[in-house]
């Protein structure tokens, strides 16, 4: 039988999108109004198109109030092209970078940063197996690297900074992928600022990428800068507005509905008041007996991702099976750290949390 009844989606990405988008995008899919075309179908070199990404780039402005000296860019290759892209334009010869690292993201961005040029890992959380972000006493930054990067949010082991470590006046990158817009943030302490959109800010198919004019100035003279691909070149998509190419043009569209649909809602602001309550409620529950266990230490729990265990493996397995027949679906921890994992992006109804502590308090009467 088929059925068009939709779920509570806790997945981690592509993630859950807000209903009036949907439905917006669902009333416009066959021909936009006065346009007579889908936005599928359109040129992106098209007045409606560059209305289009104007009024995204104006809204994703307002949210985060970003200062002119700031390029708003929607790049593809997800954030994961990111990790090479950002040496690749900052990091020039002779020159280092440091890297804190609280994750499975992290980590593969130093990797990546390694293949580029030196690199100064001035944190890692590995051996405590991620569960916290660093203390300022323990970052080990260099004197003078070219830039710092920092995953703000890591997906896979729900660790999240709640504030900004302190790294002087060193240039800062951020890939703030999996809580951007979850919050409000001040783009001023930022170089560079990345998010692959398919969690908080549309569906999968574009990264955002916020940068200062200055570095994207100071890449273009780097020696051998030229001899990188153009596709790979901040100045390139800074120069064309992001229509060096054809970009991701329905994502696009799409992350336009959801920053109308966050303007609306009543900004960043708002949006991290409904989410503080969401997550709270969430981790009151795994506090409540003892009989769940949250991986990430409580002072630097992500409010996104909400990672968390029960006695065993087989109860993990049986509180996935049940609760996705109970319309809760997505919760199975990522494979690599097992588990389960719940994440309640912006768009993520509240009566979905909700229904989320029913259950786990039922299963817990039958299985504690």
């Amino acid at each position: 039988m088929v059925t068009t009844t939709r779920v509570f989606n806790f997945s981690a990405g592509p993630a859950v999108l807000p209903l009036p988008a949907l439905e917006e995008a669902q009333r416009d899919l066959l021909a936009l109004p006065n346009v007579g075309m889908s936005v599928l179908e359109i040129s992106h070199r098209s007045k409606t198109f560059e209305a289009i990404i104007q009024e995204c780039e104006a809204n994703v402005r307002k949210l985060a109030n970003i200062p002119e000296n700031y390029h708003v860019l929607f790049l593809q290759g997800g954030a994961t092209t990111q990790f090479s892209m950002v040496p690749m334009n900052l990091l020039p010869p002779g020159a280092w970078a440091d890297y804190i690292v609280t994750g499975s993201w992290s980590s593969k961005a130093v990797k990546e940063a390694k293949k580029v040029g030196a690199v100064n890992v001035a944190f890692d959380g590995k051996g405590e197996n991620y569960v916290r972000v660093p203390r300022a006493d323990e970052l080990k930054l260099s004197k003078d690297p070219a830039y710092v990067h920092i995953t703000t949010n890591e997906t896979i082991h729900g660790v999240e900074f709640h504030e900004l470590p302190d790294v002087g006046d060193r240039v800062v990158v951020a890939d703030t992928s999996s809580h951007m817009f979850s919050r409000p943030i001040d783009v001023t302490k930022y170089g560079l600022i990345y998010a692959g959109v398919q969690k908080n800010l549309g569906p999968a198919g574009a990264t955002m990428v916020i940068v200062r004019d200055d570095l994207v100035k100071k890449a273009a003279e780097y020696r051998g800068y030229a001899n990188l691909p153009v596709m790979l070149q901040y100045g390139a998509h800074a120069a064309e507005k992001s229509l060096y190419n054809t970009p991701p043009v329905f994502t696009i569209y799409m992350v336009g509905l959801v920053m109308k649909w966050l303007v609306g809602l009543g900004g960043l602001e708002a949006m991290e008041r409904i989410n503080i309550r969401k997550a709270e409620k969430l981790y009151a529950e795994i506090d409540r007996t003892g009989f769940y266990r949250g991986h990430a230490a409580k002072d630097s729990r992500s409010r996104m991702n909400v990672t968390f265990r029960l006695p065993n493996e087989e109860l993990e397995a049986q509180f996935v099976k049940e609760s996705k027949a109970a319309g809760l679906d997505g919760l199975k921890g990522h494979r690599s750290v097992g588990g389960l994992r719940a994440s309640i992006y912006n768009a993520f109804p509240e009566e979905g949390v909700d229904a989320l502590v029913s259950f786990m308090q039922e299963f817990e009467k039958k299985n504690g």
